[in-house]
């Protein structure tokens, strides 16, 4: 039997492809972003989540833990989270099944048929899960939901282009334009990153770029204009979601004991977000929109 873990699933989301969506979040990516938002799905395991501002030193789940608190050995039983009398506690990841999955997002399916909504399966990155996200898209081609995958493109070709035929639209991370930054950003080269990309307009799939646009980082003149002249390049492209930093990786990161290197960049200023915008829109006529 076919298992995944499960990071969470988002009902109701109005920001993971057209109309009102159910998002499933999956455990474990191949990259390593530098503002990763979801740090607790970077790990494929499951993992403690903890909320130190809700601990009031009760002891209890000192009693309870099998390795006396020792987070390098923890095997995320969930003793402590289900003793804790404060919901200090949180384990993050649950096995599941496609069938388990697509058990609760059918239960919108009136929602979606209203709203051209649909599944959209995030991650983490949903291909680093093959086969339970192949099989997960299936079951919802097979009870007639609209499907969106959200991906970095770091997989093998073959597995890309496996997901086409039960993905309606492809939500393509670009991250950055220049190889070796993106290598220090993210921790990968862009090599299969632009093949996957590539192979998927080849075959028709159509696609909304994705651009965390980082201040400091990626928010140059350059980077904009790459994004644009791949955009350009791009058959079946249907539009540029600019996507603004956000710094609330930086206390998640904290709760599953990750470091976060970008907690000092703020919000952008709605001037500089529109500034983004007209600079990509400059060079391309496909439309550019704030994600």
């Amino acid at each position: 039997m076919i298992t995944g873990t499960v990071l969470s699933i988002e009902r109701c989301s109005l920001h993971d492809g057209p109309g009102l969506r159910t998002t499933v979040f999956l455990k474990g990516c191949p990259l390593a972003c530098l503002w990763c938002h979801n740090p607790e799905s970077l790990s494929f395991g499951a993992e403690l989540y903890l909320f130190e501002e809700r601990c009031t030193g009760c002891g209890a789940c000192a009693q309870a833990c099998e390795t006396q608190r020792n987070r390098a050995s923890c095997t995320a039983c969930g003793k402590c989270a289900a003793i804790c009398p404060n919901s200090a506690i949180e384990i993050k990841g649950a096995k599941m099944t496609p069938q388990d999955v697509m058990d609760e997002v059918v239960k919108d399916v009136k929602f979606y048929d209203q709203s051209g909504g649909g599944l959209t399966v995030s991650g983490g990155e949903p291909l680093a899960q093959f086969e339970f996200t192949l099989e997960l898209l299936r079951l919802a081609k097979e009870n007639g939901i609209h499907t969106c995958v959200e991906t970095s493109g770091q997989a093998a070709t073959s597995r890309v282009l496996a997901l086409l035929p039960y993905v309606d639209l492809f939500l393509f991370d670009y991250k950055e334009s220049d190889d070796a930054k993106h290598k220090a950003f993210t921790g990968v080269s862009r090599e299969q990153i632009d093949k996957s990309l590539q192979a998927v307009d080849d075959a028709g799939g159509k696609i909304i770029l994705r651009c965390p646009i980082i201040p400091t980082l990626n928010d140059r003149p350059g980077h904009f204009a790459a994004i644009a002249k791949t955009a350009n390049k791009l058959v079946n492209i249907v539009e540029v979601n600019v996507m603004p930093y956000h710094p609330m990786g930086a206390s998640k990161a904290a709760r599953v004991g990750r470091e976060y290197t970008l907690a000092d960049i703020g919000f952008p200023t709605d001037d500089e977000k529109l500034a983004w915008i007209s600079a990509i829109q400059a060079n391309t006529n496909v439309v550019i929109k704030q994600g």
